[in-house]
């Protein structure tokens, strides 16, 4: 496959996994593995970016599913349609556009990866979501294929057999718990989904899963850019401090000044964070804990 001129393919690809180490998939020396359950079965997909070109690869049972949505594993089916006109309008965000042209927006094509991902993530800090999603998938863990030692995301009905309190040694509480299992026990009735649209009125129609969740998910499963996460801890003073110059902003202060990019409000908050945008820090940070010691 041929890239697009500028493409940057670890920037793109990178928010796939989780920082740091992912026991379900590797990026290094400009290379991608990741494994994933598709309808087919159990596969890895292997993408090397080179010289313009992009090389797919599959392994096991479903590496024909798999490569065959490589390039929107990639980014490359990413849409920019109408925002380079709408970044025009606001400096800063034309800036970002024009910086960051080559970085693409991946879409999976699978929901319940990443909303696994997302309930670990909520009201918790990433440090501590991260330690848990890794715990999980190794608990869970089974030999993805291929030759690079990963493990395949776990299947959502193992999970949804498994009691609550097993989760607690991973550091994950009751609450966040019973979402997980609640979410697992539909997981088949969310890859049906069409889009985003209907993921995101299914999937805040389970109790304990809301507008932020939901959006953290179908922007990389579906590629939504204009995927809001409504409820971040940080998202609506960034916005604010940067639209604006307000050091502090609400959900509705947001969405009100990313109205005029609608169509890619997502993909201008991602473009703030690329850029290192932040509002300034007031009071100390949010502690690191763990609920398996509570």
């Amino acid at each position: 496959m041929t890239t697009p001129e500028r493409y940057r393919f670890g920037v793109s690809v990178r928010p796939l996994l989780v920082p740091k180490h992912d026991p379900c998939g590797v990026l290094r020396d400009g290379e991608l593995w990741i494994a994933s359950r598709t309808p087919d079965g159990p596969a890895t997909l292997h993408l090397a970016c080179a010289d313009g070109e992009l090389v797919a690869t599959g392994h096991g049972p479903g590496a024909a599913w798999i490569v065959d949505r490589a390039d929107a594993i990639a980014g490359l089916r990413d849409d920019l349609t109408g925002f380079a006109e709408l970044a025009a309008a606001n400096p800063l965000v034309n800036r970002l556009a024009r910086t960051f042209a080559g970085v693409r927006l991946p879409a999976t094509g699978q929901i319940f990866p990443r909303l696994l991902r997302a309930i670990l993530e909520q009201k918790v800090t990433g440090k501590e979501a991260h330690r848990a999603y890794r715990a999980i998938c190794r608990h869970f863990g089974e030999p993805a294929p291929g030759p690079v030692d990963l493990v395949l995301p776990p299947d959502p009905a193992a999970i949804a057999a498994t009691p609550y309190w097993t989760f607690h040694p991973f550091g994950v509480e009751q609450r966040r718990t019973q979402t997980l299992l609640r979410a697992a026990t539909v997981a088949a009735r969310l890859d049906e989904c069409a889009g985003a649209a209907e993921a995101t009125r299914r999937m805040t129609a389970l109790p304990g899963i809301g507008p932020w969740t939901a959006a953290e998910v179908v922007r990389y499963a579906f590629g939504d850019p204009d995927a809001v996460s409504v409820g971040d801890f940080h998202i609506p003073n960034t916005v604010a401090w940067a639209l604006a110059g307000e050091a502090r902003g609400t959900d509705e202060r947001m969405l009100e000044l990313l109205e005029p990019f609608r169509g890619h409000r997502g993909r201008v908050c991602d473009l703030f964070a690329l850029g290192g945008i932040g509002a300034p820090k007031f009071g100390p940070r949010m502690p690191i804990r763990s609920f398996a010691r509570f």
